[in-house]
């Protein structure tokens, strides 16, 4: 059809045309821009229900709650800001021999299988390896050392670095081969500082943090050999009691009474410890520390069992806690009157009460070190009590902390693991201490939990008249007893150590900085950055770094 000369142009013709192809694609571009934005949107704002709606009518109910909890997942791990604030207050908790295997078990013990312990909701988390300079397994010693003071050391060694071998009093003693602690560094920061332990105060792990010394067994000059006594090395509780900075932490708790007192008495609900150093030299180091304070007029306060810490005065301004004459009594065992011990959560708790009022902040380290405790004598099960505690105490310190938690670093890990395996099918719900299955090649049952190394009580194995080789069926025995001793591959004095890498956990200031597998000694540079201390205090170096990340 045409009408004054010119082609007339339909509506179908239109639908065909370049430009109407051109529309569509244009279109369609514009409407996925937004449908993208409106994705990146609800990522940023963890909103991501919007996105997956669709989803839920096709799925059963059996997979659909496996949806909504990832989905709960994705929410909380997109709303995660990073905190890089500069940390005020920093809380280290150290579970002694708390290896992978050992966190596992101890969750399903206290939490059930779904459950969480109450630093695995911490947003930051990463590996470390825990191998020392000179053995791929290391003692506690060693680890601490690392942890403490960021330096890797050699075996059984304390705050030294690897220039100092085990029993070399000599080198110890030359201060260029010292390692600085992350509590002097602290102090130097006019931080309060403290530790709170529920081994003894001079033992393994605790003495990195103020003692020099070349073999962590010299915790009382009874265990010192003459010739290093000679040469002037001086035991580890005369360090924590008259040198710095020992000598200045805010908080002490834990036990050792027969290390820092000659002559303790041995009594039944507190032993003295016939493995560890027993002090004869009539030294009275608790006598001394509070002379000391009230020469200088300093605050301070000796507590020594329940009834002395309940009544605590957290005005003073330093605390001094030994509630045993060797490590402190198993959480399940301990007399819990007036008269007993206190739990690692009270010991926590009053710390914290004592060391917050330091305008400055406060740097408090908690080994729960009765873990390790536990695993050497193949106990599996009060070494999860232990854990257990543990959990109760940074359970207890997020509650009292609460609205610091935006200034204050906390974090959760260990020094080293144990060979405690977990093993067979065992049905979900089945006690962790209670039998897996049966072995296809004997036929005899076997515990959900075993170690790889042990002694004569965990290597359960007999031979009969013709040469077999029977190991013990473990239903003979009841394998929920604290003090029932796991099974073993191998025969060794005690059950020892295991290298595998331990987790850390983190919240609060810089906690990000925990990302993937690391030195254990990254520990202490990441808590020196976060709370400018040690190489990064304040300083004009230390000023400049951070004001060229713009953290000042």
């Amino acid at each position: 059809m045409q009408r004054d000369g010119q082609n007339s142009f339909s509506f179908r013709d239109f639908l065909k045309s370049k430009l109407f192809v051109s529309i569509l694609i244009v279109g369609a571009v514009f409407i996925t821009l937004i449908c993208i934005g409106f994705v990146v949107m609800y990522e940023r704002d963890g909103s991501v229900t919007q996105t997956i709606d669709v989803w839920r009518d096709k799925l059963t109910s059996e997979q659909l709650v496996w949806f909504e909890s990832g989905l709960d997942e994705l929410k909380k791990a997109l709303a995660v800001q990073i905190n890089t604030k500069r940390a005020k207050n920093v809380i280290l908790f150290v579970g002694d021999g708390m290896g992978p295997v050992s966190v596992t078990a101890g969750r399903i013990f206290k939490h059930g299988e779904g459950g969480k312990l109450s630093w695995e909701d911490f947003p930051h988390m990463g590996l470390l390896k825990t191998y020392s300079m000179d053995k791929q397994v290391p003692d506690s010693a060693s680890t601490a050392t690392a942890l403490f003071g960021g330096v890797k050391a050699n075996y059984h060694t304390n705050g030294v670095d690897s220039g100092v071998l085990k029993e070399d009093c000599q080198a110890s003693q030359n201060k260029s081969h010292h390692v600085e602690s992350i509590l002097y560094w602290a102090q130097k920061a006019g931080k309060g500082t403290g530790f709170v332990t529920t081994t003894r105060v001079t033992h393994a792990t605790p003495a990195s943090l103020f003692a020099n010394v070349p073999d962590r067994a010299w915790e009382c000059e009874a265990k010192m050999p003459l010739d290093a006594k000679n040469q002037g090395c001086i035991d580890i509780a005369r360090q924590l009691i008259e040198k710095e900075p020992g000598s200045k932490f805010n908080v002490i708790m834990g036990g050792g009474r027969q290390c820092l007192v000659s002559g303790v008495e041995d009594s039944e609900n507190d032993p003295l410890d016939t493995w560890s150093c027993i002090s004869e030299d009539g030294r009275d180091l608790i006598e001394k520390w509070s002379t000391d304070k009230m020469e200088k007029e300093q605050t301070f306060a000796v507590v020594q069992n329940n009834s002395d810490l309940e009544n605590l005065d957290v005005s003073s301004e330093f605390v001094l806690g030994v509630f045993a004459n060797g490590h402190l009594a198993y959480d399940h065992e301990r007399d819990k009157g007036a008269s007993g011990m206190p739990s690692l959560e009270e010991m926590t708790t009053a710390a914290l009460r004592v060391l917050r009022k330091h305008q400055k902040g406060f740097f408090l380290v908690v080994e729960g070190g009765m873990i390790d405790q536990a695993h050497h004598r193949g106990w599996a099960k009060t070494a999860l009590s232990e854990l257990a505690a543990m959990d109760d105490a940074v359970a207890a310190t997020l509650k009292i902390m609460a609205r610091e938690l935006d200034e204050t670093l906390i974090i959760v890990t260990s020094d080293h693991a144990h060979t405690l395996s977990m093993n067979g099918y065992p049905d979900k719900g089945n006690s962790i201490f209670g039998v897996a299955q049966n072995s296809r090649i004997d036929n005899i049952p076997y515990t959900t939990l075993t170690y790889g190394t042990g002694g004569p009580g965990g290597y359960q194995v007999e031979v009969d008249g013709d040469g077999k080789v029977h190991r013990r069926d473990p239903t003979l025995d009841d394998t929920e007893d604290y003090k029932y001793i796991q099974q073993v591959a191998v025969l060794t004095d005690e059950n020892i150590h295991g290298g595998v890498d331990v987790a850390v956990h983190a919240m609060g200031p810089m906690a990000h900085l925990f990302h993937c597998v690391h030195e254990n000694s990254y520990v202490a540079h990441v808590i020196s950055y976060a709370a400018r201390i040690g190489r990064f205090r304040d300083s004009s170096a230390a000023g400049a770094f951070f004001d060229l990340l713009g953290l000042s």
